[in-house]
């Protein structure tokens, strides 16, 4: 062995395989887009740049790559059942998709519901959002929770993991509370019902997170797959801005939009707020508590500033 081949650093070690745009795009080659145009501005949330391109490029390759994760733990999950001499009990695929707020987590929660149930081997799949496990704002107020809305300590954590270990017993039903962002607020008399369906994705700033205490359940305990949508802060605080004033517009013409409260504020002073809202609540949190989830997710987006995926990490098997 020569001395500049024993010299040479050793190639460094991850337990996840990084795979470029170009190279993930190719994934692609082949699959038929399912989509329409129409079909995924109505996806797209607000302040999202999601086009056919990126549809095609980027999530229907990972649509179907989970698709054929949820296929392989049915396969697994009946062979067991076989082994031991039971009658098939497989439950439902679970997938957690996690990230900050205006990173476009939301909108590809949708994306990929809509996407699976096109493959054969996932036709039915639910979505659940965690805003729906926030405390009503009227016992976040009695808590002094208010202004930390978003932060784990906001969200009824046992009701979480109740509802997941419902749907990973294979429960004819579960419901879900479900959250207005309307009125940013639970609304009491509307759930989510879930029927034991092939896939259910939960998407949320804080599913990721480890337990409390060692001896009780994290709520990605209860996940086969976990997805994380990451992108640079200073990024995401624009985005946010941009998604906070288009919120404000959209309230001037419903009288019963929590954002109404800002339409008579001026354009500067709607930054203004929207910026002091990212860097004392927003910011904070997801440096604190949403970012060193990262790593305990089995594939991560990572998005440059346009929006668009520029790198995928898949955790090796």
């Amino acid at each position: 062995m020569s001395a500049a081949e024993t010299d040479a650093p050793a190639p460094s070690l991850s337990p996840y395989r990084q795979i470029d745009r170009d190279d993930w795009s190719r994934l692609a080659g082949g699959l038929p887009q399912p989509l329409t145009e129409h079909e995924i501005v109505q996806l797209r949330g607000i302040g999202d740049r999601l086009d056919p391109r990126e549809v095609a490029e980027v999530y229907l390759p990972l649509s179907r790559l989970l698709s054929l994760y949820a296929r392989a733990t049915r396969r697994l999950g009946a062979d067991t059942s076989e082994f031991l001499g039971e009658p098939d009990a497989t439950t439902p695929f679970v997938i957690g998709v996690a990230g900050s707020v205006a990173v476009g987590k939301s909108t590809i929660a949708r994306l990929l519901r809509e996407l699976m149930s096109r493959w054969p081997d996932t036709p039915r799949v639910e979505l659940v959002t965690t805003d729906g496990f926030l405390y009503p704002n009227a016992e976040l107020e009695r808590r002094g929770l208010m202004e930390r809305k978003g932060f784990p300590e906001s969200y009824d954590r046992r009701a979480l993991v109740q509802f997941l270990s419902e749907v990973k017993s294979g429960a004819e039903e579960a419901r879900a509370p479900f959250y207005s962002h309307v009125r940013y607020d639970i609304m009491p008399d509307a759930h989510v019902t879930v029927h034991r369906p092939d896939v259910v994705i939960v998407e949320g700033l804080n599913v990721l997170q480890p337990p409390p205490s060692p001896n009780e359940v994290a709520v990605s305990d209860l996940f086969d797959f976990s997805i994380y949508v990451d992108a640079d802060a200073a990024h995401i605080e624009r985005w946010y801005v941009d998604r906070f004033l288009a919120l404000r517009d959209n309230a001037f013409t419903n009288p019963t939009s929590f954002f109404r409260v800002f339409a008579d504020i001026s354009d500067e002073e709607a930054v203004e707020r929207a910026l002091g809202y990212w860097r004392e609540i927003n910011l904070p949190n997801l440096e604190e508590n949403v970012l060193p989830t990262r790593h305990r997710a089995k594939l991560v987006l990572q998005k440059g500033a346009d929006h668009t995926v520029e790198t995928v990490l898949l955790r090796k098997l």
